[in-house]
């Protein structure tokens, strides 16, 4: 324990209390601070107004000497900025030392989406007609159908959906709500599951979660990982598909077709647009293509006569 510990645990509990986290992001906060505490400690620091900018900077220089990423060193530096802010807010500190700091560069990696042809073929893989291979191709549509985070689709209850109007209340980072639009295809594939399948899978038992495992409970993060794997297999993609490239998958087709940013942020929960202009990235055939059959100077050459 050092002398900057009660600071901590009060920011904790407000995080949980004010901010509304998920019990993971708090807890990786606390855990990039207590590396934080105990390198203040390691210099002398007493108290919270004590720390200055030089301690952030030499913080996350030993982070990069140790090899971390520039995304790790980023997310380090994330839970110091809001660390601070609480401080100075909470009257603990009068500036915040990571003001001035610079986030690390990052290098802009472009999503990996599955083509239109890969996401049919996996919403198609799940044949079998029993109460779990309906509720499989149910949770895989509703997925590429609302782009949500797999915790959300998870964690989804069933009276989140509103199956008459074609929205379903979504919950985010943060426990914020959001209401999402579902396609027809999705919307009559979850009320199939819901008319013939959920009922089975429960056996008797009651279950506030929309999609239930064979044992009746909701499903994990982890397992429903296990299911997009099992059926990427059976469709024959031979990329690596995550629950998450789905996600990717649904809001790059929706750029690609004309839907407006704002309105992508809105579905996908993105607190800040700068992390939704990621999907506005389109290949380089795509964009070949567009110019061909657009610029007036790009058709063939023709040759010209010999000059006499």
């Amino acid at each position: 324990m050092t002398p900057l510990t009660p600071f901590l645990d009060v920011f904790v509990g407000y995080l949980h209390a004010e901010r509304g986290l998920a019990g993971r992001s708090v807890e990786a906060y606390a855990a990039d601070l207590v590396e934080y505490l105990r390198g203040m400690q390691a210099e002398g620091v007493q108290s919270p107004d004590a720390i200055t900018s030089a301690h952030v900077r030499r913080h996350l220089d030993a982070l990069a000497a140790r090899g971390l990423s520039a995304c790790s060193q980023a997310r380090h530096l994330a839970a110091l900025r809001v660390f601070h802010r609480f401080l100075v807010a909470e009257g603990h500190a009068r500036e915040d030392p990571t003001a001035l700091t610079d986030t690390p560069r990052l290098a802009r990696r472009l999503p990996v989406v599955l083509s239109l042809e890969e996401v049919e073929a996996l919403l198609d893989a799940p044949k079998d007609s029993s109460p779990s291979g309906v509720r499989d191709r149910a949770m895989l549509s509703l997925l590429y159908a609302t782009g949500l985070r797999v915790s959300e689709l998870v964690g989804l209850p069933v009276e989140a959906l509103r199956l008459d109007a074609g929205f379903l209340l979504a919950r985010g980072k943060g426990n914020k709500e959001r209401l999402v639009p579902v396609g027809s295809r999705a919307l009559e594939a979850v009320r199939v599951y819901l008319q013939h399948a959920r009922e089975a899978l429960l056996r008797g038992r009651t279950a506030r979660a929309l999609f239930v495992t064979q044992r009746g409970r909701g499903f994990t993060r982890q397992g429903f990982w296990k299911l997009v794997g099992r059926y990427t297999r059976a469709a024959g993609i031979r990329k690596r598909v995550s629950p998450h490239k789905l996600r990717h998958s649904f809001a790059t087709h929706l750029v690609e077709r004309g839907a407006d940013l704002r309105s992508v942020q809105a579905m996908l929960g993105h607190a800040d647009l700068a992390t939704t202009q990621i999907y506005t990235h389109v290949d380089g055939r795509r964009l070949r293509g567009v110019y061909d059959r657009a610029h007036p100077r790009s058709g063939p050459v023709r040759e010209r006569p010999p000059v006499r």
